[in-house]
């Protein structure tokens, strides 16, 4: 009893009665009388080829970000092998003087 925590009373959070079903407003469609330009469609893309070039766009950047990485990966391994082989030359010669 002495080692299990109680924890202390909390209060019961309050909750909300919603109705079951909201009301909905309808209302009869309005129309024109007068001579406007027909506008495009809400459920079709304007132009197809929007969506094209932001994927291609995206496509590019990944590319790019994926070659920067691997180039610089080469580039810090070139450097870590040129050191290690000073290193060793430096050893080499050290041991060859004695």
């Amino acid at each position: 009893m002495l080692l299990r925590p109680k924890m202390p009373y909390a209060a019961p959070v309050p909750t909300a009665h919603l109705p079951v079903s909201p009301v909905e407003l309808h209302h009869a469609p309005v129309t024109c009388t007068c001579a406007h330009a027909p506008t495009a469609s809400a459920g079709h893309p304007v132009s197809p080829l929007v969506s094209r070039g932001a994927s291609a766009v995206a496509a590019v950047l990944v590319v790019g970000v994926v070659l920067t990485a691997l180039l610089a990966t080469v580039a810090i391994t070139a450097i870590a092998v040129s050191i290690a082989a000073l290193v060793l030359r430096s050893l080499l010669n050290t041991a060859h003087k004695r």
